[in-house]
């Protein structure tokens, strides 16, 4: 109970620190440090991240599921699949911009606010670091600490995507709504997909 409290104030908190309300006032209260936000909240977010961590790792104990056999092959190969595609994924992002290691002189915001750009990995699923983090997750062999970290943490992953969504629309319009009806939001499905050619229309719409 207490590290699931530990995990949603994490999450909660990087949300709030995301939201356009608090971006806006540090932009009218603190404008020469509003262009800094963007690397001032990742360095937070990494600061705080050992705390739950650490009581994840502490509260571990006996298994309540561990995958079967051959399966455990399977899950750990899904894993390390999941690993390389979120590296490979990275080169999808300004990560500048995204680490805020480029300061943004317009102001904190974040790397969705950046012109819409649909990857390869974006055919097939809205949010891939997101994908690829709940395949890492949910493949691992889980005691009560363990699944208690997954099931929080897969909360924020559906409640940040919709947040995220939420300023894309707002900033896409139209043409982001599209994209949403086309390719699911954390589950690739075969039927919902973008091709290339489709992908490059709906970023030039």
């Amino acid at each position: 109970m207490v590290l699931s409290l530990v995990w949603s104030g994490y999450y909660a908190l990087h949300s709030l620190l995301a939201a356009d309300s608090v971006k806006g006032a540090i932009r009218r209260f603190w404008p020469r440090l509003a262009r800094w936000y963007r690397l001032g909240y990742n360095v937070l977010a990494l600061i705080l991240l050992p705390v739950p961590l650490a009581l994840t790792q502490k509260a571990r104990g006996e298994l309540i599921w561990a995958w079967p056999g051959s399966l455990g092959l399977v899950a750990d190969l899904a894993a390390g699949a999941a690993v390389l595609g979120f590296v490979a994924s990275l080169f999808a992002y300004d990560l500048g911009a995204f680490s805020g290691l480029r300061p943004n002189r317009a102001g904190p915001d974040t790397v969705l606010s950046a012109p819409l750009r649909i990857s390869t990995f974006h055919r097939f699923v809205r949010h891939p670091w997101y994908f690829f983090g709940l395949v890492i997750l949910w493949s691992r062999d889980m005691d009560r600490a363990l699944l208690a970290t997954v099931l929080v943490t897969t909360v924020y992953f559906i409640v940040g995507s919709r947040l995220e969504e939420s300023r894309l629309i707002r900033e896409h319009g139209e043409r982001y709504r599209a994209y949403r009806r086309a390719v699911p939001a954390l589950l690739p499905r075969p039927w919902r997909t973008l091709s290339a050619s489709e992908a490059r229309q709906l970023q030039d719409f």
